[in-house]
């Protein structure tokens, strides 16, 4: 393949071939058997089939290269906050709808020197603020290093975060300059989530 692609003119370093440890799947608990000398293991299309093509790749990108993989067949199925990719879709679909409700009520996203930043004074604001402000070196760190579970384990850390924050905090209050701030601010984390699903090749349902 190196060879191939000098003759198309390109330097040997533009292809890096990363080779990934071996995989374990389980369902339950118990180890999936498979034995290449017998012939018996399970396919990459069998996988999908079962559990989707964003859990199956967001799986398989949650760990390093030199890393060993138990792939748990059940939790990438579950259809809660256990599944790490159910839980960040989750957190997006959950943006999506608190947009929709502030357009419905007559709440528009002003432009950014409109916003009072200064009211966005609670700690969990301030991770959420601070998480996003550290995506740029994310992507560039990942793609420098080509290791993308960086960005699998930023996704993690922001979709719980804003769980968090909206557990604790309403967007839509009687406060419109308030409102107006948190509106902005979920709307930076739903695109922070949307970019990196979009890199990562998963999808970003807005209902669940």
């Amino acid at each position: 393949m190196k060879a191939a692609t000098k003759v198309l003119g390109y330097s040997d370093d533009t292809l890096k071939i990363i080779v990934y440890q071996l995989v374990t799947l389980r369902r339950g608990g118990k180890r999936v058997s498979a034995s290449t000398r017998a012939g018996e293991f399970i396919t990459l299309r069998e996988l999908l089939e079962e559990v989707g093509k964003d859990a199956a790749r967001f799986f398989f990108l949650s760990r390093s290269a030199d890393s060993h993989l138990d792939f748990d067949l059940e939790l990438a199925k579950k259809q809660t906050p256990e599944n790490p990719v159910f839980y960040i879709q989750y957190a997006y679909a959950r943006i999506c709808s608190i947009l929709d409700k502030a357009k419905k009520e007559g709440y528009f996203l002003p432009s950014p020197n409109e916003i009072n930043f200064d009211l966005l004074d609670k700690p969990e604001e301030r991770d959420l603020m601070s998480l996003i402000a550290l995506l740029p070196d994310q992507v560039r760190e990942a793609g420098e290093i080509c290791e993308p579970h960086h960005l699998t384990v930023y996704l993690q850390e922001l979709a719980s975060v804003f769980h968090y924050f909206y557990t604790y905090h309403r967007v839509i209050t009687k406060n419109k300059e308030l409102s107006s701030a948190r509106l902005f601010l979920i709307q930076a984390v739903k695109i922070a989530i949307s970019d990196l699903l979009e890199i990562l090749g998963i999808s970003a349902p807005e209902k669940m």
